[in-house]
């Protein structure tokens, strides 16, 4: 069974719905996966400078198959997520990571940042998600 290695994106205002997404991976059946987000506990988080947590955002994309966005509209105007998705779409001697948008529960908007960047959106539940990752990993 091969193990992914995946970068959530996320705001850490909207919190909720990154551990939701980690509660889909955790209990997806014959499902191995690395997170390689940024933890919330994470110094680089708070006390490090704009240009320490790109460099780590870079790093961990990097080492990633692929990287989830949520869809909400919140997405838009982040200015980090926005950075995800440029590091994500820039390329590496690979090519660029897949970016997998995914859609919770009830939204009804959808950030257009997401939706023109991702290779696929899906809804909100552990199959969609998981079958997407197979999909489309590196």
């Amino acid at each position: 069974m091969k193990t992914y290695n995946i970068f959530i994106s996320h705001s850490w205002t909207y919190s909720n719905i990154y551990y939701k997404l980690i509660e889909f991976l955790d209990n997806a059946k014959y499902f191995s996966y690395n997170n390689h987000s940024i933890p919330i506990h994470d110094p680089i988080h708070t006390n490090g400078t704009d240009k320490q947590l790109y460099e780590a955002i870079y790093n961990r994309i990097l080492g990633c198959h692929i990287v989830l966005i949520p869809t909400g509209v919140y997405s838009t105007h982040s200015k980090w997520i926005n950075k995800e998705i440029k590091i994500a779409k820039k390329g590496y001697n690979i090519g660029p990571k897949p970016i997998i948008g995914v859609n919770p529960w009830g939204q009804r908007n959808i950030s257009s940042i997401v939706e023109n960047n991702a290779d696929i959106i899906v809804g909100w539940n552990s199959n969609s998600i998981v079958d997407a990752i197979r999909q489309y990993s590196l």
